[in-house]
């Protein structure tokens, strides 16, 4: 089970990572790009030392870049290393997903052959999972993930900052970074050969004609969409071409394409993004419809392209395929805000949720008018995806001017509605864990949560704080409703769960505590927390004290 500071060092990775990869798409040539991804090991992803190993066309391996030690970079930059080698190296390591790793157990007999390597002694491990000064760590990259692409290169590693070697979340980082940087370097190439090409264009007609037939090539078949658009006047923006990535991308004719310009295609929250774009050149990240009306994620770059006497004539637009960066980046966000077991919002993601609604400012409750309380509806989720599919955990308040939640007054029916917590702790749950054993257990809260879930309203949010201990954020409730809730969850859970062939109870007991204004998120948990032992220890000192046979 995760322990509760787990999901912040989740999400401290996960900002680091997208730090780094954010640094590499900014670099401007490919000696940048390659030094961005050395860099990026080292600054983001916790390696002492990091070497960028670059195929050259001959198809041996290159050191292109090296970070962490100048000593290391005098004695490395630059040597190569066969193809032979590499892909012995590459083939003899264990596998961790798309990673390769050597102990330093079997590394003896790589010392002589010809890859550029630093090598130093140590003593043997105190530990399984302690690192060796002789472990070797690569991760390949390659120009794209289907089966049979290109390698562009290997980053090798060297020296965690923990000692250790890196667990199941340092080993998914370390790959998609590898697999980012794949495509930094090959857009990197493919930019500076595409400003080679303008240069070209720019020095006098005879020039331009020669050139004119590589530029075509290099636009219809670069892997990634291409675009030329007008620039200026009643048509700025129209598409005048299209090449087939990017035809393929949307599922649209390349016909069909010169009838549309970026701004028609482009969903209608990024219309202002791409309208700073499209002014200023530069990079943006936004979603374009494809012809069956969904949306695809791209990276979309733009480039202007100046006429000497005219000044701007039009915009070339390189647009990447991201959708599957941002399927990864929310599965990270969502695999470090939520529950492994039971999918539900973890403790720190359900904190998170109640801060964004509560400020540092108290106010007393005034009379409730029309929309005076913010629905559930009104979370800002980002990507703009729904609950389901959240992002990253809320961390900020409305955009919209805030609007003060107010706790109602229990004794008072006219007091208003306000923001519910329901603590909620299973009865009789320990029993079930230490008779039947964990995997009972974890059944009975698998489907606790299920029932939980499907007895609240959408927009409710249902969460698991830890253990057998589970809390219910439902806004726009009088104490009354409060009161009815705990009732219908009670009734879902009491049912008997059946688990192997045998059937289980638990029950449960309910503290309900409400959010306002001026209190901080750990204040209203503990009040609810309080109220639901209080309720425990009255049922317990209600219930007849005998002893179950069997």
């Amino acid at each position: 089970m995760d322990t509760e500071s787990e999901p912040y060092v989740r999400l401290a990775t996960l900002r680091q990572l997208h730090q780094v990869v954010a640094d590499l798409n900014s670099a401007r040539s490919l000696a940048d790009t390659l030094q961005a991804v050395a860099d990026g090991v080292v600054r983001g992803l916790g390696y002492e030392l990091a070497a960028v190993n670059l195929v050259r066309p001959d198809g041996d391996l290159v050191v292109a870049a090296f970070a962490g030690s100048a000593a290391g970079e005098a004695l490395l930059a630059g040597r190569v290393g066969s193809r032979t080698s590499w892909e012995r190296r590459l083939a003899m390591g264990e596998q961790w997903g798309a990673l390769r790793f050597i102990p330093h157990t079997e590394g003896w007999v790589l010392i002589d052959d010809d890859v550029p390597q630093w090598h130093t002694e140590g003593p043997l491990p105190r530990f399984a999972d302690e690192w060796h000064p002789g472990d070797r760590l690569y991760a390949p990259m390659y120009a794209s993930q289907t089966v049979g692409s290109e390698l562009i290169g290997v980053i090798s590693v060297d020296r965690p900052s923990s000692g250790r070697h890196p667990g199941p979340w340092g080993c998914e980082a370390l790959q998609t970074y590898a697999f980012q940087a794949g495509i930094a370097i090959s857009n990197a190439r493919l930019r500076a050969n595409m400003q080679r090409a303008l240069v070209r264009l720019e020095r006098d007609q005879q020039a331009l004609r020669a050139s004119e037939e590589s530029f075509r090539q290099a636009f219809e078949y670069a892997p990634s969409g291409m675009a030329i658009a007008e620039m200026g006047g009643d048509q700025h923006g129209k598409l005048l071409r299209a090449n087939d990535a990017l035809c393929r991308l949307l599922g649209r004719s390349a016909s069909t394409m010169r009838r549309y310009s970026f701004s028609d295609l482009v969903h209608p929250e990024d219309v202002g993004l791409l309208l700073r774009t499209s002014a200023e050149g530069g990079r943006a990240e936004l979603r374009l419809a494809r012809r069956d009306g969904s949306y695809v994620w791209v990276s979309l770059r733009n480039s202007v392209v100046a006429d000497t006497a005219d000044g701007p004539r039009f915009l070339l637009t390189h647009v990447e395929d991201i959708e599957e960066r941002k399927s990864r980046e929310l599965a990270l966000a969502h695999r470090a805000s939520h529950d492994s077991l039971t999918g539900l919002p973890n403790s720190a993601e359900l904190r998170a949720r109640l801060s964004s609604r509560l400020c540092a400012r108290p106010q007393e409750r005034e009379p409730a008018t029309a929309g005076e309380l913010m629905g559930p509806d009104e979370f800002a989720f980002s990507y703009g995806y729904g609950p389901e599919e959240l992002a990253a955990p809320l961390t900020g308040l409305d955009s919209r001017a805030h609007v003060h939640t107010v706790a109602p007054d229990e004794h008072d029916e006219e007091s208003g509605k306000g923001l519910a917590v329901l603590f909620c702790d299973l009865d009789g749950f320990k029993s079930i864990n230490d008779r039947f054993g964990h995997h009972t257990g974890d059944a009975v809260l698998i489907e606790v949560a299920r029932r939980l879930t499907s007895a609240v309203r959408d927009g409710d949010t249902v969460a698991r704080l830890g253990g057998d201990e589970f809390v219910v954020l439902a806004d726009g409730l009088a104490p009354a409703d409060a009161a009815d809730l705990t009732v219908r969850l009670r009734n879902a859970i009491i049912p008997p769960i059946r688990v192997d062939g045998r059937a289980v109870r638990v029950g449960a007991s309910f503290g309900i505590g409400w959010a306002g204004c001026g209190m901080t998120a750990e204040e209203v948990l503990h009040s609810a927390d309080q109220r639901m032992y209080v309720e425990k220890r009255s049922r317990s000192a209600a219930r007849p004290n005998h002893r179950r046979a069997g």
